[in-house]
């Protein structure tokens, strides 16, 4: 079914509209959108790791929710910004333009509902600028609309327990931790006999990057042909479903945190305006 991971009765489509029309308090209900892509994964996992692991931990989270809170999940935005595998067959990638003008438009949406706080919960490294940019264009056109685009991974959770010192530094795509969340997530979708490890080289100056990833633009194929850059062999299922449960509790308290917060409110009658220079007035 449509919900996938999402208990159906917070899957806000399988509402009516008018259901919809009579939540009590709408201005107050946190609405969920996850946020993956289509992109090669190695040979071990599949092309759907972005999306899955973005409307599963999701889905997690709104069941951990007590009844009182409000928040319903939309169906995740499948296809991302994903240019950097598009050497790999199974990468479906869309511009980045198109990708900020969807969100833009599924807030709107949102917004016009009667709904006043959008999360945007993105699992793929590849796009956050782009979800920031068009939360910053929702809050340009409505002062009083909270949008919060974040990273799925970037919570906290248990993963770097399980990790070597090497993958925490320089793992980047299809390593040890996504690996294992899938596992847990997704498991007839991982083929754990065609895994390989394949981690980049430092980064040649610590001035640049502290940590050693690299600070140049970069594709998977400039760091090897299998489409790895990590180490996904050590990853077990008991593993990624104990990331999984730290990843859905830290989410769902984020999620009660949305909903209780205040946050600065402008007027709506005049944050739309601008100057003839495109100066928004009061800003």
């Amino acid at each position: 079914m449509l919900h996938g991971y999402c208990p159906p009765e917070r899957f806000l489509p399988y509402l009516t509209w008018t259901q919809i029309a009579a939540l009590p308090d709408r201005a107050h209900t946190v609405i969920v959108l996850p946020a993956g892509s289509i992109e090669q994964h190695g040979p071990h996992l599949p092309c759907a790791v972005d999306s899955v692991i973005a409307a599963g931990v999701v889905g997690h989270a709104l069941a951990r929710l007590p009844a009182e809170v409000p928040a319903y999940a939309l169906p995740p935005i499948t296809f991302g910004k994903s240019c950097e595998h598009l050497h790999f067959p199974g990468t479906v990638t869309i511009d980045g333009a198109t990708l900020q003008k969807t969100v833009e438009d599924i807030g709107e949406s949102v917004y016009r509902m009667g709904f006043r706080r959008l999360l945007i919960v993105n699992a793929h490294g590849g796009q956050p600028q782009v979800m920031e940019m068009a939360a910053r264009e929702l809050r340009l056109r409505h002062g009083d609309f909270m949008v919060l685009p974040h990273f799925a991974w970037r919570v906290p959770h248990v993963a770097g327990q399980y990790l070597s010192e090497q993958e925490r530094r320089l793992a980047m795509h299809a390593g040890h931790a996504e690996t294992a969340l899938m596992m847990a997530l997704a498991p007839h979708t991982v083929h754990m006999q065609h895994a390989v490890a394949n981690v980049p080289p430092e980064f040649p100056s610590k001035v640049l990057s502290a940590d050693g990833r690299p600070a140049c633009a970069w594709t998977a194929r400039d760091f090897g042909k299998s489409g790895v850059i990590g180490d996904p062999l050590p990853a077990t299922p008991e593993q990624g479903q104990a990331i999984l449960d730290s990843l859905a509790a830290s989410w769902a308290q984020g999620i009660t945190d949305l909903h209780r917060m205040h946050w600065i409110e402008r007027d709506a009658r005049t944050w739309g305006m601008l100057h003839h220079d495109g100066d928004v007035l009061g800003a």
